[in-house]
């Protein structure tokens, strides 16, 4: 990568070194030229290929990681609902009816349990 920079800065510098010899007259007439070149039928027929070409892949790579995040999305958020699960066993849970299920496991302490000791840090 160090050698592709060294590259393209030295030719920048060289192109800057001729550039400046040739003066005005010469970037004039590389102008004139670019300019011919971009009026010809056959260029602009071209340019536009290639950028219809350029669409293309860009609506299908967008097509493809569209597709990608949308099989991905489910698997992340049942393996972040278990992982929030393992982290916070206590939670409460609602089934689909939106009513509220309270889990069973000794894990859960409610609120007001005077019985069991809680870590609640140092004091």
């Amino acid at each position: 990568m160090h050698r592709y920079r060294i590259a393209f800065f030295g030719g920048l510098a060289i192109g800057f070194v001729v550039g400046a010899r040739a003066g005005r007259e010469r970037y004039e007439q590389l102008k004139k030229l670019a300019r011919t070149a971009a009026d010809n039928p056959g260029v602009q027929q071209a340019a536009g290929a290639l950028q219809a070409q350029a669409a293309d892949l860009a609506n299908s790579a967008r097509q493809r990681l569209t597709d990608e995040v949308r099989n991905r999305v489910p698997g992340m958020a049942k393996s972040a609902k278990r992982a929030a699960g393992k982290q916070m066993p206590g939670r409460v849970r609602r089934d689909s009816n939106g009513s509220v299920e309270v889990p069973d496991d000794e894990s859960f302490t409610p609120t007001g349990d005077s019985d069991r000791k809680r870590d609640v840090g140092p004091s």
